[in-house]
Formats: structure tokens, C-alpha cells, sequence
């Protein structure tokens, strides 16, 4: 199925649209799904499965652990690091889909491909994975990792919050660590956008097709977060080794005379012969409850405020002579 880039001669959303509702829906999606985030992350570096007589522990058992040990506020480490790049990385995603949208479309219809579609949401995936995402993730990841007792003032922890992450990890490792695994984050973001764009365009489309009458506005609320839930929970389910791996790799501190497609090798190959092949896909249940819910948060608020700041139609928004 093709699209046309502009139905009814509507303009794409601004950048500064973009920027505040892009930024809005972000901070929202943060907030309401981070602890399932660091579940996920602490499965991923889990080592239970390979000890003898060490059962696995599934995601609500590790939320628990989580909460017992370091108090609820455990579940929110690192979210200081992801609200801090949430803005940009979300501002970024649309106006680079828009963006590459209009490239990608045909120069004599306006139509664009399925293919353009899918290349649309994979380059916009790679370029918040290099602009914003990779360095976010490895201070998230950082303080996340850290095991020690929130409800003890004693047990100091190495990184305080993110800001203190982030100079830490310039300071004893240099700046080219905030990029580790820039290439699997790269891979991840692409493929989830590209598979998350083009699913949610497509059920979008025949939703209108059903609905006529929703033509030129917005779906129903509980539409747009019904397919934003189902378009986002397809990613997840076709990379999550490609994440258990960079999560790995993010946490390992740089090891010298070696690559990174050496330390990646090295971690895949460890975690096959160690854990087997189910370890590619530890985190994968509350990765899903995270990413899922995720984006149907953010899709449904993304789209009302665009609405709104489309319909107020303040100078800045409406491509003023301010707007880049």
C-alpha cells in the first residue's frame, strides 16, 4: 500500500511541533514505563540462569527484588539521563520521519512506497540512535546496573545521578565511551522505527478507510493508543538479541587492543555457551511491557498535542519566520 505524503494539501508538522509535542509525548512515555525499563535491564545482566542451583527470576520477581532491596526509587534509576534526552531524541524521530518522508516520496505524485516508508522510519531510527540515543542509554545503563541499598546511607554508590554518570565516565574513560555499541543501538532504533512507523501508518490508514469520516483529523484516543500499543510491541520481538547485546556491551568498561565487533563477538559467544540461546531474550516480557505501552503513550499524546498547537497556530508553530 502507498501513501501520499500530504493528504489534502496539509502541511508536514513543524519542527517546533514537533519538538513540543514530540518532547511531551516523551516526557509522559518516560515516567509511566521507566521502572519496567531497569526490570528489563537487570534481567538482561543477570547471571542466575548459568550458576547451578540459582533459578531464574522472572520480571516481577526482579521488580520485587528490586524494590526490597533499594527501595521503589530503585525502579527509577537513570530516568534523570533518559528525561534529559527525551526532548531532543523524540523532536529528533519525527521531524527526521517527516523529513525523510518527503525525500523518499515520489517528486511527481507525492506518493510515498511502503519500501520509502519502512527506509523513512529506519534512517529517522538511526539518526536519534546517533544524535541522542547511545549516549543516553549508557548513562541510563550505568546507573541502572548499580545493585547498591537505596535505604542505606552508607552503601555510596559509584555514579550519584546521571550528570555525575556522565562526567565519571569522560573522565575515566573518555568521551568515545558515551558511543560503546553506538552500531547495535543504531541497528536497534532503526529497526524498531522502521518496523513501528510503518505498522502504525498502515493501521492508521485503514482505520480512516473504515472510518471516513475521521478523514483530515484525529482518530479516536482510544484508536490511536490501541494501534500504537500493537505497532509497538512488533519491534521488540524482532531485535531482542541485538539489545541484550548492547546492553551488555554498554556496561563493560573499554578493554585495550580490542574492537568492538571483538568485544561483541566475545559477549554473544560467552552468552551462548554459558546460558544458552534463551539468554538472547532474557528481558524480552518487560522490554515488550515497556516499549509497547510506550508508544501507544506516546503516539496518543504526540497526536493531541499536535492537534492542539496546530490548531492555535502560534507564529513559531506555524512556520513563522522564526522556525529553522
Amino acid at each position: 500500500m502507498a501513501t501520499k505524503v500530504n493528504k489534502d494539501g496539509k502541511k508536514p508538522p513543524s519542527a517546533a511541533t514537533n519538538l513540543i509535542a514530540g518532547g511531551g509525548a516523551g516526557m509522559m512515555e518516560a515516567l509511566v514505563c521507566h521502572p519496567l525499563d531497569t526490570i528489563k535491564v537487570r534481567m538482561q545482566l543477570s547471571r542466575r540462569g548459568r550458576q547451578p542451583g540459582m533459578p531464574k527470576r522472572g520480571f516481577v520477581a526482579t521488580g520485587v527484588e528490586i524494590v526490597r532491596k533499594e527501595t521503589p526509587l530503585g525502579l527509577y534509576k537513570g530516568l534523570g539521563a533518559v528525561l534529559t534526552g527525551i526532548v531532543p531524541k523524540m523532536a529528533i524521530r519525527f521531524t527526521s520521519f517527516e523529513w525523510y518522508k518527503q525525500v523518499l516520496a515520489s517528486k511527481e505524485t507525492g506518493v510515498l512506497s511502503g519500501q520509502g516508508l519502512f527506509l523513512a522510519g529506519l534512517a529517522a531510527g538511526v539518526t536519534e540512535a546517533v544524535a541522542v540515543v547511545t549516549p543516553m542509554e549508557v548513562v541510563k545503563i550505568r546507573l541502572q546496573a548499580q545493585h547498591h541499598s537505596m535505604a542505606d546511607p552508607l552503601d555510596v554508590p559509584k555514579y550519584r545521578n546521571a550528570a555525575h554518570a556522565l562526567y565519571t565516565i569522560v573522565k575515566e574513560e573518555g568521551a568515545g565511551a558515551l558511543y560503546r555499541g553506538v552500531s547495535l543501538t543504531a541497528l536497534r532504533q532503526g529497526s524498531n522505527q522502521a518496523v513501528n512507523f510503518t505498522a502504525y501508518t498502515y493501521f492508521k490508514e485503514w482505520l480512516y478507510q473504515w472510518q471516513p469520516e475521521h478523514r483530515g483529523g484525529n482518530l479516536p484516543s482510544y484508536q490511536t493508543t490501541l494501534i500504537g500499543l500493537v505497532s509497538g510491541a512488533m519491534g521488540p520481538l524482532s531485535n531482542a538479541p541485538i539489545d541484550t547485546i548492547k546492553t551488555r556491551l554498554q556496561k563493560m568498561k573499554a578493554e585495550e587492543g580490542t574492537t568492538a565487533l571483538q568485544r561483541i563477538t566475545r559477549i554473544a559467544g560467552d552468552m551462548f555457551k554459558q546460558e544458552g540461546v534463551h539468554a538472547f531474550y532474557k528481558g524480552i516480557t518487560p522490554r515488550i511491557m515497556r516499549v509497547a505501552p510506550g508508544q501507544a503513550v506516546t503516539f496518543t499524546v504526540y497526536e493531541f498535542l499536535k492537534e492542539k498547537l496546530e490548531k492555535s497556530k502560534p507564529t513559531i508553530l506555524a512556520g513563522g519566520r522564526y522556525e529553522e
